[in-house]
């Protein structure tokens, strides 16, 4: 080693001591020797060529072989300070991959992807990843757009402050596509509706929705077990009204898909807010709608397994009713409904004398207005605050007047004399004469 001295300069000798140190380390067993080859930062075929080389040369076999040369594809000083000097300053908070991105289109530098990312683990910019776990197989994609959607919700500091919201994400099995991205307050009914119902009107009708087991979604009797089929949430009443096929998911690596892109999402777009100086839900909407729904799909989507969609036009489909919250009420003898501690006044229906008694079905809006339908005709549209906004034309008044069968129900004061022909069985007087 010490002949070396002369050959090989200070820091090739120090390098090498150091490795030496790890390895006598492994072989003495103190470490795996995997480990050995995550502490260095080299693969575990590396590590094993070096232990090679050190059991037949000793520990000058670990000293670099280039001779003083410094290699022709060398990365100048400069630019080297450059990369690092930008990370530390502007792009701190992004992941490797998302920071080599904004390397070659905001400042023209194209380094590769490896270098970029050795070099910020080398410095201690960037943490090194921790081993992965056990060998999982990759379920198969649907091969057609509109097959099988995603949806669901990650709850994070997109702000980069202490303020939390839910990113609402519904993408395509088969390509990955994002059809719809918003950030919410928490994900909810209504803001799941929302998203499902941007879909259909952009798209149009899919197969199948995969969802995990919120409470949105499908109704659990027993935390953690099976789902109700039998008793579907509002979500799952209007998705089976469009005949599209709910599959609830049991654990995260199950949706493993839409877990992968909500990773990437969280190690993107709060850092693409920060940049853009985007603190507001309705300026992070805005941008997500415009500009980063159409980057993210460009740079992640991947082309279906087959030509084709499968999604169908969705026509003769009232979505305005269909992706409501509906309840069940009586109403009472004064033609009044009663909801949340609210009382609707119905109006005069001359279609009947009364409605009392009838059984009225709620929609409430996501607008939060209600609209009351009874026996499929539309009663009247109530603002939250129960006050009637749009009372019947009489165009729908004369409309509802006419009955499934088509006929028009005697007035209630009409008085039909009593003939004796039409009782199926004999009179008194009658009896007599017999």
């Amino acid at each position: 080693m010490r002949e070396s001295m002369a050959i090989y300069p200070i820091t090739a000798m120090e390098r090498a001591m150091k490795l030496q140190e790890v390895l006598l380390r492994a072989t003495t067993g103190k470490i795996k020797w995997w480990q050995a080859a995550e502490l260095i930062g080299i693969s575990e075929r590396q590590m094993r060529r070096w232990r090679k080389r050190l059991d037949e040369q000793g520990p000058q076999g670990l000293l670099d072989r280039r001779q003083r040369k410094p290699s022709s594809r060398r990365v100048p000083k400069v630019q080297a300070e450059e990369v690092l000097s930008l990370y530390r300053d502007k792009y701190f908070d992004l992941n490797v991959r998302h920071f080599h991105e904004k390397l070659g289109e905001e400042h023209q530098i194209g380094l590769s992807y490896t270098w970029v990312k050795q070099t910020l683990q080398a410095a201690g910019l960037v943490k090194r990843k921790a081993r992965r776990g056990v060998h999982r197989k990759r379920r198969e994609r649907r091969p057609l757009p509109g097959m099988m959607l995603h949806i669901d919700g990650s709850e994070h500091h997109w702000f980069q402050d202490e303020r939390k919201h839910d990113l609402i994400v519904i993408l395509d099995d088969a390509t990955s596509d994002i059809y719809y991205a918003q950030l919410a307050p928490e994900e909810s009914t209504f803001t799941v509706m929302a998203g499902l119902r941007a879909v259909i009107e952009q798209r149009g009708l899919f197969c199948s929705l995969y969802s995990d087991r919120g409470a949105h979604f499908w109704y659990t009797p027993k935390s953690g077990g099976k789902v109700d089929y039998e008793r579907p949430t509002q979500v799952g009443r209007a998705m089976k009204e469009l005949g599209v096929h709910m599959i609830p998911s049991y654990s995260p690596q199950a949706r493993g898909r839409s877990e992968r892109s909500f990773s990437t999402w969280q190690g993107r777009l709060p850092q693409e807010l920060r940049l853009r100086g985007i603190g507001t839900l309705e300026a992070a909407n805005q941008f997500l709608n415009e500009h980063y729904i159409a980057e993210f799909n460009r740079r992640f989507a991947v082309p279906a397994a087959e030509r084709g969609t499968a999604f169908m036009p969705c026509r003769n489909r009232n979505l305005e009713l269909v992706f409501t919250q509906r309840y069940e009420r009586t109403v009472d003898r004064d033609n009044t409904v009663r909801f949340h501690n609210l009382v609707m006044q119905l109006e005069l229906a001359h279609w009947r004398h009364t409605l009392a008694g009838c059984k009225a079905i709620i929609h409430q809006h996501m607008d939060m207005t209600l609209t009351l339908m009874i026996a499929g005709h539309r009663i009247g549209h109530y603002s939250a605050e129960g006050k009637l906004l749009t009372p019947l034309s009489k165009k729908q008044i004369k409309a509802v007047e006419k009955t499934l069968g088509g006929k028009v129900p005697f007035p209630p004061n009409l008085q039909i004399p009593h003939n004796t022909r039409d009782s199926h069985f004999p009179t008194a007087s009658t009896a007599t004469n017999l």
